[in-house]
């Protein structure tokens, strides 16, 4: 059996063996939290990573963008401005992270890892300035936000705008004419140049793709906890990163794509939550987490090794 399976069959064990170990891991109250609470935000912020690792790259700097997005957010609705120009600013906000990204690494050739993190460090800066040293911005009292709440043919509403986001980024990428040029770059970025691609051009592109798929869990997140919560943005991080990198196992060319790293995003989160339940505290939850994502990519390698 190709071990390309290992991760789908792990995640089903681990499933098995929560479901055994705590009797509330199967409930619905449970299982609805894992999804609205963890999955939908974990899963946006994953999904835009996948396009700048598939670029060759990675963005160390999406909690930025997500940040930006709740701030413009939520101050443009205490400013009594409408939740569809507010929605507008969000996007600007998180979009303005991506295009500093995209000009350091596409324009002026910075290496990406130096570039985005550059961006995360000055992102927490303006964060820390903007909102008094790092206190949080309430949405003033008389706001009312239904995102969160809206429910269509039962299913709440954050699910379906992953839903969306998540086709739209992977038929792009496994299909369309921009993804084609993404992997190529990513795989063999001097070939794509020399083979006529605007190679530049595409690897701006994929972090200004990560910036607004944060910008979007921004916008959720301020309308579930109806605030701004400076730095919030960087806990999805390292967990977004190992998503990506767990998604890449499932594929037979071992490269980025939406499905597996939105299995990869699942796998976590089940992982964490049934650790919490069994009564294991949040550091061992950290270390449980690493040791699985050094087991997966261990997998893939051994995969990838000639016979």
């Amino acid at each position: 059996m190709s071990l390309r399976f290992a991760v789908p069959i792990a995640f089903v064990a681990v499933i098995v063996f929560f479901s055994v170990a705590s009797p509330a891991f199967l409930t619905y109250g449970n299982l609805s939290s894992l999804l609205f609470n963890n999955f939908v935000l974990l899963g946006l912020v994953a999904i835009g990573m996948t396009f700048a690792v598939a670029g060759g790259g990675i963005d160390l700097s999406v909690g930025t963008a997500l940040d930006f997005s709740s701030l413009a957010f939520i101050v443009l609705l205490n400013t009594g401005h409408s939740a569809a120009l507010a929605v507008f600013g969000a996007l600007v906000a998180a979009l303005a992270a991506g295009l500093f990204n995209a000009v350091l690494i596409g324009g002026l050739r910075l290496p990406p890892f130096l570039a985005t993190l550059g961006t995360l460090f000055i992102g927490t800066s303006v964060q820390q300035l903007l909102s008094g040293g790092g206190q949080p911005i309430y949405l003033v009292p008389g706001v009312h936000l239904t995102l969160a709440s809206t429910r269509i043919s039962g299913v709440a509403l954050p699910i379906w705008i992953v839903a969306a986001i998540a086709t739209a980024y992977g038929l792009v990428l496994a299909r369309g004419r921009f993804g084609r040029a993404v992997i190529a770059v990513g795989e063999q970025a001097n070939v794509a140049y020399y083979s006529g691609v605007p190679a530049r051009r595409v690897v701006a592109l994929t972090y200004l793709a990560s910036a607004l798929a944060a910008a979007v869990a921004g916008i959720v997140v301020s309308s579930t906890v109806s605030a701004y919560v400076p730095m919030s943005g960087n806990a999805f991080l390292l967990n977004a990163i190992g998503a990506t990198f767990i998604g890449t196992t499932l594929a037979r060319t071992s490269r980025p794509n939406v499905a597996g790293t939105l299995l990869g995003v699942l796998f976590l989160n089940v992982v964490a939550n049934g650790l919490l339940l069994i009564g294991w505290n949040f550091y061992w939850q950290q270390v449980a987490t690493g040791v699985l994502i050094f087991a997966v990519l261990a997998v893939s390698f051994v995969s990838r090794r000639p016979a």
